[in-house]
């Protein structure tokens, strides 16, 4: 893995004039792999937002900051992915890194600072990363809600091991199982639960896969939150408070300023994830203070803030764009100083 030490500036300038150099070559893959992605996601209703967090842990493990094998195999096999379009958007900054060594922030890891909400997707898989080690001396059984292609349960330490559990929509998670073949992993890391989040049933198919509401589990929600209605997200946080004392849910969400934003990023992320059949529907107000506007969000459920985290500025007026949240069941948490924010 790549040692960061303090960014040399000068290698730091020299990577961004060779990535501007480069960057027709990337917006033309981008444009390139684009249509693909999202026609593949209109036609046979796999998710297409899942790509995000899959595209950011390829680049850092191409960079070597993250190692991530399982996530670097299943990009070069996948049927969605481009591999011209998704090689020439990587261009700009694979070229760039190989020629200086500089790591640009958003794939450094651990991520460094406080993020602005387009390192979102790099940023938060240090954020629960970090909050999963944290936890899992105390946990027996780990939930990936609405898992995607999400390969922590390949990178789950050996010794005292969780038991897991990955849920998601039966035709994406039938699509990733043919991919993890497709790619030779082993497809027995997991127990796989086909379920959609937003239909009655959900919490009851997870049990009948095995899962102990009565053991301490961590529920790691990753960038599902804003593609759900507030009925889906309240529903699941009710069930998960449901579960042993002690437990732990983490996830990240917009802001509902964000999702109404008119802003032409807003508003081509709202057209996008509509037309692959992903639109984007629940977001929490974040008036200033954000973390308290999401205590009282999760206080009636019986959820304590553990950990907050902004994605974006927060002001004294104006309230962070998105943000990533661990909150536990059945205690009043306290405040870790590194996250009070």
């Amino acid at each position: 893995m790549t040692q960061l030490g303090r960014p040399n500036p000068a290698a730091a300038a020299s990577f961004r004039l060779i990535q501007l150099a480069l960057l027709p070559l990337g917006t033309a893959g981008y444009l390139w792999a684009l249509p693909r992605l999202l026609v593949y996601s209109h036609r046979t209703a796999v998710s297409a937002t899942l790509l995000a967090s899959l595209y950011s842990r390829y680049m850092q493990h191409r960079l070597g900051t993250r190692a991530d094998t399982p996530a670097a195999r299943l990009m070069l096999v996948m049927p969605n992915v481009s591999r011209i379009g998704f090689g020439l958007v990587a261009v700009p900054t694979a070229v760039a890194h190989r020629l200086t060594g500089y790591v640009p922030r958003i794939y450094r890891y651990p991520y460094e600072g406080q993020p602005p909400l387009s390192h979102q997707e790099a940023a938060r898989t240090s954020f629960y990363d970090a909050a999963l080690v944290r936890h899992l001396p105390g946990i027996d059984q780990l939930v990936i809600l609405g898992a995607g292609f999400d390969t922590r349960a390949y990178r789950l330490p050996a010794a005292g091991r969780p038991r897991c559990f990955e849920l998601d929509k039966p035709r994406t998670q039938a699509f990733k199982l043919s991919m993890l073949q497709r790619a030779g992993l082993p497809a027995r890391t997991a127990s796989y639960v086909a379920a959609d989040l937003r239909e009655d049933g959900w919490y009851d198919k997870l049990e009948a896969a095995g899962f102990d509401p009565r053991r301490r589990s961590f529920f790691l929600w990753e960038g599902v939150t804003m593609y759900l209605d507030r009925p889906a997200v309240e529903e699941t946080l009710r069930r998960i408070a449901g579960t042993a004392p002690g437990s732990v849910v983490a996830f990240d969400y917009f802001s509902a300023r964000t999702l109404a934003s008119r802003s032409p990023y807003m508003r081509f992320a709202r057209a996008t994830t509509a037309f692959a059949g992903e639109p984007l529907g629940f977001g929490i107000d974040t008036s200033p203070p954000a973390r308290e506007r999401v205590a009282e969000f999760l206080r009636p459920f019986g959820l304590a803030v553990e950990e907050h985290r902004n994605f974006g500025r927060e002001s004294r007026r104006r309230g962070a764009p998105a943000g990533f949240v661990t909150a536990v069941v059945g205690r009043t948490a306290e405040r870790p100083a590194a996250s009070r924010r």
